[in-house]
């Protein structure tokens, strides 16, 4: 839903959240036309499907339902196999440049079924030193 609104600017309540989509989009950023490919996972990998995907990225925002506390236990080890992944010399040429990630807490509205509490996900994003937002 997030990806989807991220696009077409308008919220999707129905949708599968299993199933696996890639969407591209054209932007303007700061004057300049981006050409994004997303890759919109559903989160049910395995260690070797996951690790291809983080691989296939150059950019991550790693995403967690604040009514979910699984989906938020995750965070740490998703940022930790992206820095892994990303520090490889094959992959970056010699250097160990790390690609730009997000953590961001979903369904901020559902304050009544909420299991992760904003400041959870603000120590988590200073501990790991980065940028952290939660979002509805």
């Amino acid at each position: 839903a997030l990806t989807v609104r991220f696009i077409t600017r308008r919220f999707i309540g129905d949708y599968d959240p299993t199933l696996e989509m890639i969407y591209r989009h054209v932007a303007v950023i700061d004057g300049e036309m981006v050409h994004f490919e997303i890759l919109d996972t559903a989160g049910q990998e395995d260690s070797l499907q996951i690790e291809e995907k983080i691989k296939w990225g150059d950019g991550f925002a790693v995403v967690y339902s604040v009514t979910d506390r699984c989906s938020f236990d995750e965070v740490m080890r998703l940022c930790f196999l992206i820095n892994h992944l990303h520090a490889s010399p094959k992959r970056s040429g010699g250097t160990a440049e790390q690609p730009p990630v997000v953590i961001v807490g979903n369904k901020k509205d559902l304050q009544f079924d909420r299991m992760v509490s904003t400041e959870d996900g603000e120590n988590l994003s200073k501990a790991l030193k980065i940028p952290f937002y939660e979002i509805s």
